[in-house]
């Protein structure tokens, strides 16, 4: 069956798995959606024995409908290989009695590798299906991690140029330094005074502006985001947690049929609407445990159905999660309002003008599937001390969020015999002060990259090939701005005003 996709926010048309990737934002302003969550071909057993690649074209078949088997092979097959670190791309670690889901292999030490890995593939793929030959400008905004995966896979690539901008303040020092130093001849990076919702909102403003557009159009260009706004993103992302349940089939954890919990520490709500995906798919879920940090604008939500940004930003160690706009939530409401994108429109527009909405109750009865928690400073390093100390295997502060929202869980349910799988999203090399510190006090007062060394001696984990010697590498970008002058670096990068 062909899959199409049409926009959260209702502009006529449906568009197929290429011109959605390749237009990543819809022109109202919308996401786009598939017109029905497909249902997986084939059965759950016959699964259990796939390598990742193959799991991965199982899945992806089903979304990415107008895809011939030889392109999208091509594509899986360019993305997950030599560049992750383990052979089974994302393998399962068994500690602290739960399964994390080890997502952090690939060359930026951090989950977005697993969907930005293939994105550059699907994107090129779909333009020569489109018989398109304008250069893609590739327009992102990172809270730490997409942006330095992003600029790994669309480095040099023909016919494609990338604009990264991150908070200046609001990344960790390595992530700071990963982007800061990264080669590409058609890379551009650039810091803003403000934090992430800041340079997502200064991206997507500048995806709608016209008088960009026309100046693009002039000069045979158009942009494309890299962001979970873009279903070439969102897809591959469902593929993992497909992976991880065989995983716990094939190592005799759990028999096939048998329900699980997934725990997924999310800001921006793509992670975690995979999995809803996934579940909707056949997968058996049980419940989608929701782990914010401070920034709890989605543990709000799921608890009274009331969205609000108008709160205090919180600088967190989980910096990838600072986020009060999460954008990929805009699906799960279309799914909620049953597809109604007018009820969509209007709550996106009163976010924008008011800062929040509230869902009815018959989309509230919706959200059951999910259950939110969030975890402060202290019962994030708590989390951290403990899982290092029972079985000695460290996590990083995003994972952390997700093994103190599950005992919560556990707390609050007495659920204990379910099996739970928690989406480790990023290395703890990533955020080795903030880690280290939650270890001992004495290494908050070290330099991040002299603990580099010293977490590898007490994880017994060798450091990875994307920070060693990061601090020796030569700092190629220094652009910083104003959030409210995004649009005119983006036109003097692009030379759209010559």
């Amino acid at each position: 069956m062909s899959v199409l996709y049409r926009s959260t926010r209702g502009s006529k048309g449906l568009k197929t798995a290429s011109e959605a990737i390749i237009s990543g934002i819809a022109p109202d302003g919308g996401l786009y959606v598939p017109n029905s969550l497909p249902k997986l071909r084939i059965n759950l057993n016959s699964m259990v024995g796939m390598d990742y690649k193959e799991v991965a074209y199982n899945v992806m078949r089903e979304f990415f409908t107008d895809f011939s088997e030889e392109e999208l092979r091509y594509c899986i097959n360019s993305a997950y290989d030599k560049k992750f670190d383990h052979e089974e791309i994302a393998p399962l670690k068994k500690a602290a009695g739960v399964y994390f889901l080890e997502l952090f292999h690939g060359p930026t030490i951090a989950f977005k590798d697993m969907a930005l890995s293939i994105l550059p593939y699907l994107l090129t793929t779909s333009l020569k299906k489109q018989n398109m030959n304008r250069e893609v400008v590739i327009l992102t905004a990172t809270s730490g991690d997409t942006g330095k995966a992003a600029l790994e896979g669309f480095s040099d690539v023909d016919g494609i140029k990338i604009i990264v901008f991150f908070p200046e303040k609001g990344v960790s020092e390595i992530q700071k330094l990963q982007m800061r130093t990264h080669r590409g001849s058609n890379t551009f990076v650039v810091g803003i005074e403000g934090n992430f919702d800041d340079a997502q909102n200064g991206v997507k403003a500048i995806f709608n502006d016209e008088e960009v557009k026309e100046k693009l159009l002039s000069k045979n260009s158009m942009f494309s985001s890299a962001n979970s706004i873009n279903i070439g993103r969102l897809v591959p992302q469902v593929a993992y947690y497909f992976y991880a349940y065989m995983s716990l089939v094939r190592n005799e954890e759990i028999k096939l049929g048998e329900p699980i919990n997934v725990v997924v520490p999310t800001g921006n709500f793509g992670n975690i609407l995979a999995a809803y995906y996934a579940k909707n798919m056949g997968l058996p879920i049980n419940k989608l445990i929701c782990a914010s940090n401070e920034n709890k604008v989605l543990y709000d939500f799921i608890k009274t159905g009331i969205y609000d940004r108008r709160r205090e930003f919180v600088l967190t160690s989980s910096p990838s999660m600072d986020i009060l706009i999460s954008s990929n939530l805009e699906r799960l409401l279309y799914i909620l309002a049953d597809g109604n994108s007018e009820v969509v429109k209007n709550f996106m527009s009163k976010l924008q003008v008011e800062g929040y909405y509230e869902i009815g109750d018959s989309m509230k009865d919706g959200l059951k599937d999910l259950f939110a928690a969030y975890a402060s400073e202290e019962e994030t390093f708590q989390a951290i001390r403990e899982v290092f100390e029972g079985d000695r295997y460290l996590i990083d502060t995003h994972t952390a969020v997700g093994y103190s929202a599950y005992k919560d869980y556990q707390s609050l349910t007495q659920d204990i015999d379910t099996k739970v799988i928690i989406a480790s999203t990023a290395s703890p090399y990533k955020f080795n002060t903030s880690v280290m510190g939650a270890l001992d006090e004495k290494y908050k007062e070290v330099d991040e990259f002299s603990l580099i060394d010293t977490m590898s001696q007490i994880s017994k984990v060798p450091v990875p090939a994307a920070v060693k010697d990061i601090n020796k590498r030569p700092v190629l970008h220094n652009r910083v701005c104003r959030k409210e002058d995004m649009k005119a670096v983006v036109e003097e990068i692009l030379g759209l005003n010559k």
